[in-house]
C-alpha cells in the first residue's frame, strides 16, 4: 500500500459541493492498494500511521504521534498514488490494485481505523472529489508498506 500523510490543522472532503468528511487537527490520510496488498499490509501501514511521531511536543521536536495528540484521521483513496510517469506524458496506474480489490482494502483499513482510533472521517471510494486542507507545518510524509 501507498500512503501519503499531511499533517494538517484542518481538512474536509467536498463532493458535489457536500462535505462529507472532515477533521481539525490531524492527518489527511491519501491511500492506494496496490494488488499485491493483504489484510496484513493494512494493517502494518495503519499500525505505523498511528504511531508515527510527527507532532512536535513541548520543546518543539517531531515526538508525537496523531494517537498521543487526539487528532483526527482523514483517509481518502487515491489511485493516482500508484501512477508510473517513467514513459511517455500520460502517467499509467497499472500500479493501483484493481477498483474491486482497491475499494475492499480501502474500506479494511477505514474500518480498522475506526476500531483503533477515536476520530476517522473519509472521502468516498470512487467518487470525484475535492479535498481542501491546511497543511501544518508543512508535514508530508510518503510511505510504502509491503
Amino acid at each position: 500500500m501507498i500512503a501519503l500523510l499531511q499533517r494538517v490543522s484542518q481538512a474536509r472532503v467536498d463532493i458535489a459541493g457536500e462535505t462529507v468528511g472532515q477533521i481539525g487537527a490531524g492527518l489527511l490520510v491519501l491511500v492506494c492498494a496496490e494488488p499485491a496488498d493483504t489484510e496484513a499490509v493494512v494493517q502494518k501501514l495503519l499500525a505505523k500511521i498511528l504511531k508515527l511521531r510527527i507532532f512536535a511536543d513541548e520543546a518543539g521536536k517531531m515526538n508525537r504521534s496523531v494517537q498521543d495528540e487526539g487528532g483526527g484521521l482523514l483517509i481518502v483513496s487515491q489511485f493516482t498514488l500508484a501512477a508510473d510517469t517513467s514513459g511517455g506524458n500520460r502517467p499509467g496506474f497499472t500500479g493501483a490494485a484493481p477498483p474491486a480489490l482497491g475499494e475492499a482494502l480501502y474500506d479494511r483499513f477505514v474500518g480498522l481505523a475506526r476500531a483503533q482510533h477515536p476520530q476517522v472521517a473519509t472521502g468516498r471510494f470512487g467518487a470525484d472529489m475535492q479535498v481542501h486542507l491546511v497543511n501544518d507545518g508543512p508535514v508530508t510524509i510518503p510511505m510504502r508498506m509491503h
